[in-house]
């Protein structure tokens, strides 16, 4: 029997909709407005943090990009945001639009997600995988495909964080979103420590180095 490759749009969809199972959760909006574990983050903001990761795809689809695409590790070299401290100016503006969209609720903020999500999953399988997307955290575009890889990236880092943050289990991602995510943290790990260190760290205890952090 052979196996059939899941898309790269099919695998967003389905990490989307793990993210909305989990924004979903009771335990989220019984701690809407509480700290979250991710520093400055309350679990209202963390949560549409997560929650826009999807509801921002449509109007970035819509910008047009005649750019031509850059790689997808070159975008996070690029990133004014990785690596910065949580009350640098581009992080404080993430969270003061996280604070605006959970305004919403949990509820109202579930609805529109999976609203989304459905609108996706039918504006997605005829946009071309390597069509030009504007990047909005800056002047550059990448393939539609390795944009959605970031979505994914994000919805993945994010999910832990919401999770941990209200006391219930990560989910796990489908295999097929989360091979692209482990690509992509691995690969920038190693830009950033070399490739002995993200080696020792996966297959040598005795010679892991204490970091190999890729964000």
């Amino acid at each position: 029997m052979t196996t059939v490759a899941t898309s790269i749009k099919d695998a967003y969809l389905d990490a989307a909709r793990s993210a909305l199972l989990l924004l979903s959760d009771a335990a989220v909006g019984a701690a809407w407005g509480e700290p979250s574990a991710l520093a400055e983050f309350s679990v209202g903001g963390l949560a549409a943090h997560l929650a826009h990761q999807v509801l921002s795809v449509p109007a970035t689809l819509d910008v047009p990009a005649a750019d031509a695409p850059i790689a997808l590790l070159d975008h996070y070299e690029r990133a004014t945001w990785r690596g910065a401290d949580p009350l640098a100016e581009v992080n404080v503006g993430i969270r003061t639009h996280a604070d605006h969209l959970a305004t919403e609720g949990a509820p109202s903020l579930a609805a529109r997600l999976d609203e989304v999500i459905e609108q996706l999953a039918t504006r997605l399988p005829s946009e071309p995988d390597d069509r030009p997307v504007r990047m909005a955290a800056g002047p550059w575009t990448l393939r539609l495909d390795d944009y959605l890889v970031t979505r994914m990236m994000e919805i993945a880092v994010h999910s832990d964080d919401l999770a941990v943050s209200v006391g219930v289990e990560t989910p796990d991602l489908p295999v097929a979103a989360l091979e692209p995510v482990l690509a992509l943290l691995t690969g920038l790990a190693v830009r950033r420590h070399g490739q002995p260190a993200v080696l020792r760290a996966l297959s040598r205890a005795e010679r892991a180095p204490d970091a190999i952090n890729a964000l």
